[in-house]
């Protein structure tokens, strides 16, 4: 083996960085304020659940500005048992390619979903809040959660 073929070449998935710390979200809608609040602290990730993680993270935090204070974040995930839906408590990864959903149901019962990165379809939707607490907003908890993986 030389020396040459010895360096292990990047695998295909990841893209040429280049100058541009990472792509941009394209929203028609989106004002430049919109996209740089989203893209505040989000730079690319070689582990593909932690770059799946980051981006999700962001559009849950950008997509909690937009509730009621009585409601909070849930989701209709493809492939859940029932209606699929499930109120998020925490999202988190487990790389190199899992993206981890830690809630409820819609019966009060605990729920997990393992998801592979490649495969995520999640729909957020909207969920009223239990009586007995205030709402919960879930994206600043995982945007901190970012900034402290974030190994630069």
């Amino acid at each position: 083996m030389t020396e040459s073929s010895s360096k292990a070449a990047p695998p295909a998935f990841v893209p040429d960085w280049g100058e541009e710390p990472c792509p941009k979200p394209v929203l028609a809608t989106a004002t430049p304020e919109r996209t740089a609040a989203m893209m505040d602290g989000v730079r690319m990730r070689q582990n593909p659940a932690e770059w799946a993680f980051v981006r999700l993270s962001k559009l849950i935090e950008d997509f909690e500005k937009s509730l009621d204070k009585d409601d909070e974040v849930g989701a209709r995930i493809v492939g859940l048992p029932g209606d699929g839906t499930m109120s998020i408590d925490d999202v988190g990864f487990w790389g190199p390619d899992f993206i981890l959903f830690v809630g409820r149901n819609a019966d009060g019962k605990p729920v997990r979903l393992i998801q592979h990165y490649g495969q995520i379809n999640v729909l957020l939707d909207v969920r009223r809040r239990p009586e007995e607490r205030q709402a919960r907003r879930i994206g600043f908890q995982l945007s901190e959660m970012v900034r402290r993986t974030d190994k630069k």
